[in-house]
């Protein structure tokens, strides 16, 4: 039975680096991120409502600041992507809907990581989320790209790994990373598209994340004692890997339940990272 409503097999992304922030090169050759697993296109026009006397009702309703944010959620292979969060170059990224039919498409222009999380877990695959901000966004009924080209491997839990230091962790169930740049979206007054942002810098960085153990030792109680610094360092599958360095835990804990094994939760902070 066909149907007008668009379904997710109907939906693909794609992404190209811009030379210029906020203009997508012409007729470019794009590029998947992985499998993606969801994406979450939104667009808040942030109106601006008027009141004045005479009236219980708003008088005028004026849009504000357009306030793009875009949320991708994949199963990473190779790093060449997420690899955006740590270079903060800007993207153009298209989301298009395709049927027989006709085309929906989406191009978020300006596009910049403000925040990405990297997550494994026994019996899975590295997954990535990442969080951008775009200057704009068009709607169209034509895809833009020249090529199109994906990445359709994945990283299974089995190819990634956890070292502190140089010790590989061999009791590690979960983990976790956050790399944060705390975008700020920042318009000036002018009279040309006065309600984008003209800018959107980078302001501090956090750093952090939590690795889960099986419970076997007291190495991690001892590192919060002892005020213990580390660096940690986690496969990204084949010989990708993210380095984050002068951690320490945040908080160690065990929580214990009936008829269950006991798991030791920590989270970390770290000062520095590097992906590679």
């Amino acid at each position: 039975m066909s149907t007008s409503v668009y379904g997710a097999h109907e939906a693909k992304l794609y992404y190209i680096e811009e030379t210029t922030y906020g203009e997508t090169p012409a007729l470019p050759d794009m590029h998947g991120v992985g499998s993606v697993i969801s994406v979450d296109p939104a667009v808040n026009p942030s109106n601006v409502k008027v009141r004045g006397i005479g009236s219980r009702d708003l008088q005028f309703i004026k849009k504000g600041l357009r306030q793009v944010n875009l949320r991708i959620q994949y199963n990473p292979y190779g790093i060449t992507f997420l690899d955006y969060v740590m270079t903060l170059k800007s993207l153009s990224i298209e989301v298009y809907y395709e049927k027989t039919t006709g085309i929906i498409d989406l191009l978020h222009k300006g596009c910049r990581i403000d925040r990405l999380t990297v997550e494994c877990s026994v019996e899975d695959l590295l997954k990535v989320t990442a969080e951008l901000i775009g200057q704009n966004v068009t709607v169209g009924t034509a895809k833009i790209g020249n090529t199109y080209t994906d990445h359709e491997a994945a990283v299974l839990f089995y190819e990634s790994y956890v070292k502190k230091g140089v010790t590989t962790l061999e009791r590690v169930t979960d983990f976790k990373f956050v790399i944060a740049n705390n975008l700020k979206r920042v318009p000036v007054i002018r009279s040309t598209n006065g309600y984008l942002l003209k800018y959107l810098p980078e302001r501090h960085r956090m750093l952090s994340g939590e690795v889960t153990f099986d419970f076997e030792s007291k190495e991690e109680f001892d590192d919060i004692i002892n005020d213990t610094e580390f660096s940690l360092e986690f496969g990204l599958g084949s010989t990708n890997k993210a380095v984050f360095s002068n951690c320490k835990w945040e908080n160690v804990s065990t929580p214990t339940r009936i008829e269950d094994l006991v798991a030791l939760k920590a989270p970390f902070i770290a000062k520095t990272v590097a992906i590679s």
